[in-house]
This record gives C-alpha cells, sequence and structure tokens, in this order.
C-alpha cells in the first residue's frame, strides 16, 4: 500500500466543522437555563439535568468510542454521530415539554461524545509525529473555543430572543458537515472487522463512569449527605474497578488500559486530570462571583471570559508549532507557572476588585492552560503506538470529563462548608446580617481558589519530568492508515 504524502485537509475541515458545532453546544444552556425554568415552569434540580444529563452520555459513550473508531469507517461514524447531533437539535427546538428537550439534549450528547474522538483520531493518522504539534494545535481551537463561545452567545441571545433560537441557529449549522460528510467524506482509516463489543465491558464501563459523573456532578446541590450522591460514587467506583479489571484479561478490551504501562502517557493523563479540575475551579467559580458578589448581568459574565478564550485559540496553533520544536517541557513549566500564579491572584478578590483586572487574570490564565493542555496530551499521545491512538484518546476524553466533574464537585463543596464557617463566625461577632451571605460567599471562593492553586501546583510538580517521546516506527506502523486511492480531493 502507498504512503500517504499530503494529508487530507478537506476532509479534516469537515472533520473540524462537524466537531466544532458539536462541542460548541456543550455550554450553550449554561446561561439559558433561568429563561428555560421560567418557560416550561421546572425546578433548578430538574433543569441542571440538560446539563448533567449531557456529561453522563458522554461519559457513557465516549470509552465505547475506540471500539466504534477500530471497528467502522471514520466516514460511517461521523454521518451516523452528527445525524443523531441534528435530530436531538431539532427535537429540543420544537420541544413541548422538559422530559423532550431532555430527550433531544441527551439524543445531541450522543452524537457530540463520538465527534472529539474521530477528530484526534484522525489528526494523529493524517500527520507525521514531528508535525503532530501544529495540527494538534488547531485541534485545540475546537477544545477550547467551541465551549467558550457558547455562554456568550447564549446570554446575548436569551436576552433578547427566545431560548428555542439557540437551536433554531444550530440546527442549519449541523446539516451543512452533515450534508458534506454524505457527498465528500472519505475513508481515511483502517477497521478491524473481527473486533466484537463486549458487552460486559460496555455495562460496567457505563455504570462506572456514568455514576461517578452524575454523583460528583450532584453533590454541589443536593449535598454529600444524601443517599443518592454517595450511593452513585460507590456504585460508580466499585463498577469501574471490575471494568479495569475485566480489561486487563480481555486480549482485545474495550479500553486498552495497559497503555499506561508507557511513562509518558502515564504522566500526560495525571497532569492533563489535575489541570482540569483546577481549570474548572475559575469556569464555576467566576459566574457565582461576578454575577452574586458584584451583581454583573449573564451576559457581561459571558463576555469577561471571551478574551481569555480567544487568547486560548489564537495561542493553540502556535503552541502546536513551538511543540513540534522544543518539545513540551519547555512549554508546561512556564505555562503552570502562570496558572499557579494567577490562581493564587483569583485568591484574593475583593467586592472591590474591577471588572478589567478580573477580565486580565483570566485571559492570562488561559493563555498559560494554552501552554500546556494540548502539547502534554500529544507528548503522551506521541509515545503510544498507532494501534493504541484511539484507547489513548477515548481515556483522555474520558478522564477530562471526570475530573471536570469532580473538581467542580469539590471546589463547590469547599466553597460552601468555608462560607458557612464564615458565616456562623460573622453572625457570632455581630455583623450586619445583608452583608454576612455576601462576605461569607467572597470567603468561599477565595479559599477554593486556594485549594485549586495548590493542585495547579501538582501539575507544576510533574511538569519537570516530561521527556520528549522516542517514537520507534516498526514496518507495520509505516504502512499508511488510510488509502490513497480513497483520498482524492
Amino acid at each position: 500500500m502507498k504512503e500517504q504524502k499530503k494529508p487530507p485537509y478537506g476532509i479534516i475541515a469537515i472533520l473540524f466543522s462537524g466537531a466544532f458545532i458539536a462541542i460548541f453546544t456543550q455550554t450553550l444552556l449554561n446561561v439559558a437555563l433561568p429563561e428555560i425554568m421560567a418557560d416550561l415552569n421546572i425546578e433548578p434540580a430538574t433543569a441542571q439535568w440538560l446539563v448533567t444529563g449531557y456529561m453522563l452520555v458522554n461519559g457513557i459513550l465516549i470509552p465505547a468510542s475506540a471500539y466504534f473508531i477500530q471497528r467502522y469507517s471514520n466516514r460511517a461514524i461521523f454521518i451516523l454521530a452528527m445525524s443523531l447531533f441534528s435530530l436531538g437539535i431539532l427535537l429540543a427546538a420544537v420541544a413541548p415539554t422538559f422530559s423532550v428537550l431532555l430527550a433531544g439534549r441527551m439524543i445531541q450528547a450522543s452524537g457530540a461524545a463520538l465527534m472529539m474522538p474521530l477528530l484526534m483520531n484522525v489528526m494523529l493518522a493524517a500527520f507525521p509525529v514531528e508535525k503532530r504539534g501544529s495540527a494538534m494545535g488547531f485541534f485545540g481551537l475546537v477544545m477550547v473555543v467551541a465551549p467558550a463561545i457558547g455562554p456568550t452567545l447564549s446570554g446575548f441571545i436569551v436576552e433578547h430572543y427566545s431560548w428555542r433560537v439557540l437551536f433554531y441557529i444550530v440546527l442549519p449549522l449541523a446539516l451543512i458537515p452533515l450534508a458534506l460528510g454524505i457527498f465528500k467524506l472519505k475513508n481515511l482509516t483502517f477497521q478491524d472487522k473481527g473486533l466484537s463489543l463486549d458487552i460486559a465491558s460496555l455495562a460496567f464501563s457505563s455504570l462506572g463512569f456514568g455514576g461517578i459523573l452524575y454523583g460528583f456532578s450532584s453533590a454541589g446541590t443536593m449535598g454529600w449527605s444524601n443517599p443518592v450522591v454517595y450511593g452513585t460514587i460507590i456504585i460508580g467506583t466499585v463498577s469501574l474497578v471490575i471494568f479495569i479489571l475485566r480489561q486487563l484479561k480481555l486480549k482485545k478490551p474495550l479500553l486498552e488500559i495497559r497503555i499506561y504501562k508507557y511513562p509518558m502517557f502515564a504522566l500526560s493523563s495525571v497532569i492533563s486530570i489535575t489541570l482540569s479540575m483546577s481549570m474548572f475551579s475559575a469556569m464555576i467559580l467566576m459566574p457565582i462571583y461576578v454575577q452574586t458578589i458584584k451583581g454583573i448581568s449573564p451576559i457581561d459574565s459571558g463576555l469577561l471570559m471571551l478574551p481569555g478564550a480567544l487568547v486560548m485559540g489564537f495561542m493553540s496553533p502556535i503552541t502546536g508549532r513551538l511543540f513540534d520544536k522544543f518539545g513540551a517541557r519547555v512549554l508546561a513549566i512556564p505555562g503552570l507557572a502562570i496558572v499557579v500564579l494567577t490562581t493564587y491572584m483569583f485568591s484574593q478578590l475583593s467586592v472591590d476588585t474591577s471588572y478589567l483586572h478580573i477580565m486580565a487574570i483570566y485571559t492570562a490564565r488561559m493563555f498559560g492552560i494554552a501552554m500546556v493542555m494540548m502539547p502534554v496530551m500529544t507528548n503522551g499521545l506521541n509515545t503510544l503506538p498507532m494501534i493504541s491512538y484511539p484507547h489513548g484518546t477515548a481515556i483522555n476524553n474520558t478522564l477530562q470529563q471526570v475530573a471536570g466533574a469532580i473538581g467542580s464537585a469539590f471546589l463547590i463543596t469547599i466553597m460552601n462548608t468555608r462560607s458557612e464557617s464564615v458565616a456562623k463566625e460573622l453572625a457570632a461577632s455581630g455583623a450586619v446580617p445583608e452583608s454576612i451571605k455576601n462576605t461569607a460567599m467572597l470567603e468561599g471562593i477565595n479559599f477554593s481558589f486556594f485549594v485549586s492553586m495548590f493542585i495547579a501546583l501538582i501539575a507544576l510538580i510533574l511538569a519537570f519530568f516530561i521527556k520528549k517521546p522516542i517514537h520507534s516506527v516498526t514496518e507495520a506502523e509505516k504502512e499508511s492508515v488510510y488509502k490513497q486511492e480513497e483520498v482524492s480531493e
């Protein structure tokens, strides 16, 4: 078989457009939830399922993405994913009741869950090791900018129009890459036709990741003492242990856990987890601070985070090229140092902290994260043999979801605990009741950021151990991962 020398940029562009739209909708409803609650007459705990349910479907399907990518063509997966996603968007747009809206939202998630692992695998397959940094840098645009634009656009639309307009805008944008996929997309990867789906592994994976995600996501609203919270976390943890043990026994596991024998992949995975936990602190705590403490409107809250997202998007291709030239360690150490410093600065917030000052710190923090996230992840994936790429990307995407949920719940719990403690102290000292709530919440937010700083510090220490992997390509791996005759643009 001939080796493909020029990456199929047209085909990658189609995948990029589909992934961007899919990931964009992940955060689209965050700001619109109050409007949906009022329109459909539902409680906050019920409305939260629009976010939690989306995350749950992702947590269940992403681990299985390694099987689908190895078993079926990327063309078939893309068309199925975008079809499900478009159907979910349409269903949500016309939903007469909350249950129909939730069903539409979860159908969207089932399509979106396959898009990120699919795109990442195609990028790894289409580009040689020495050019992957630049390629994955552009991939970072999708992963970072798309979910960051969601709240800003959502805030503007719900302030002037119905929340349903959000879905009516996204639907034609989703149908365009779907049509291009049907008529233009060619297959890039080989399939293992003999690969079978291990139902038991899928069941334990769903219970494991789904239970942990649901438990930690619900802790912020239900409280840790709620049997549903600790019950689902226990069930999820036990199921996950059984799942891992089963994968170690199978010759062709659903998720290849044994890739953790590659030290740089294992190290990059741990750094990504700690960074995700720390990163979510700003995404969760900042809206609480600016809307509750400072009384800033939802649209201005979204705009505050927009420069950071744009800087991160702008930097992703640049850090990709720097990664190709210098490696991940040179980028990760100063990047994580910036994250640690800016997280500490967030722990010193006050009622009088200016809007521009907050925006500047947040933007600098996103600049630091841009230097770390994709280079570290790509460095770990470069360690793996080609056959393990689907498993590596599935593990990375799943653990980021889980780390985000755990990090959010952990930091919200710390904020609430600290706030309650400070509120009792202020009440005992005879403080004015009107000022107690905001002062206590501000102290809780600052303390959560302070704890988050130490989480980021762990990632910084680990970054000193990063090494550039020496990728020894075997004869089997030299064979092109896609057919020359099928990639004609």
